[in-house]
């Protein structure tokens, strides 16, 4: 969708025989890629709270993976920063650009060496020719749909691509896999990532919007294909089949009742004014995670902190 998402970050033990486990991530780095002042909740939600303000909030995420960087996501365009957009939707805003979190970590758009997105809305796309260098990874048929003709192209598409037809193993070892979601577009995806204390993760895009609609398999308004986001319901539902982990408490504006579903991690930044940094901490948009076993033992809960410099082990 063009105007601010809510990604979910899906957490999982994945148990599926057709990944391989073996490999792990190194770091995992949550950047703040912008904000959607939304105007009428129902444009994600059909009936449901119509006419309801709600803020949305945008992430990307950097991994790290030996000498390689992968970026997921974009987020809205840099240059929002300095003026923020209003449209039929809402007033979308960047509290920090793309690139000063990059500096944040040490990185370079050129140190990049693949960058994935979910799919082609320009809330996702926005800062993708600032990594002309690197490999962009695309569903085949979301790019065909992006580039149809008399369309707006939401990019140069004259960069390395490779367009998939379906999943893909990034690295070849298991710890980071594209995983085919279709449905709010026609080559939506969403990425599997393996870290070595969280464990898996799933970052779902826009292949599902809010809790409610999770729980209620609704189809947003936009999605170009309800059979074809029931299909990845089902998909995500299988990935979660043998979930582990427990959530905290969504830290983003949301509808009544967002506690996310068990088993789902929502990596967004805090909603701006709420809450205190731990002691010690930096102001950063750069968020690095781990998690601990709750007083049982038996579940597990995800905290996220700030964290400048360059990426440590």
């Amino acid at each position: 969708m063009k105007a601010g998402l809510v990604g979910l970050a899906l957490a999982a033990a994945f148990s599926a025989p057709a990944l391989a486990q073996t490999g792990t991530v190194d770091r995992l780095y949550v950047m703040d890629c912008g904000h959607n002042a939304a105007t009428d909740q129902s444009r994600w939600s059909p009936g449901v709270n119509v006419g309801k303000p709600i803020d949305l909030s945008d992430n990307c995420y950097l991994i790290r993976h030996g000498s390689d960087w992968l970026l997921w996501d974009t987020g809205y365009p840099d240059a929002i920063a300095e003026k923020p957009i209003t449209g039929p939707v809402g007033t979308a805003t960047r509290a920090k650009t793309l690139a000063a979190q990059l500096v944040e970590v040490g990185v370079k758009p050129a140190d990049i060496k693949y960058v994935a997105v979910s799919h082609h809305h320009g809330d996702h796309i926005g800062n993708v020719d600032m990594f002309s260098d690197s490999t962009l990874l695309m569903q085949k048929a979301e790019f065909d749909f992006a580039f149809a003709p008399d369309t707006k192209p939401p990019f140069k598409a004259e960069r390395p691509i490779r367009k998939l037809e379906g999943d893909l193993d990034v690295f070849g070892d298991g710890s980071v896999t594209i995983i085919s979601t279709p449905g709010h577009t026609p080559g939506h995806q969403s990425l599997l990532v393996r870290l070595p204390k969280i464990g898996w993760l799933i970052l779902s895009g826009d292949a599902v919007h809010f809790k409610d609609n999770w729980d209620n398999k609704r189809v947003a308004s936009m999605n170009t294909s309800a059979d074809q986001t029931q299909a990845s319901y089902k998909k995500l539902e299988a990935l979660l089949a043998d979930k582990g982990a427990v959530v905290d408490q969504p830290r983003q504006a949301a509808e009544p009742g967002a506690e996310a579903l068990a088993a789902v991690l929502r990596l967004a930044p805090p909603r701006r004014g709420a809450g205190a940094m731990a002691k010690g901490t930096r102001r950063s948009s750069v968020r690095r995670c781990a998690r601990w076993p709750t007083a049982s033992g038996s579940r597990w809960r995800f905290r996220c902190r700030s964290s400048r410099g360059s990426p440590r082990q």
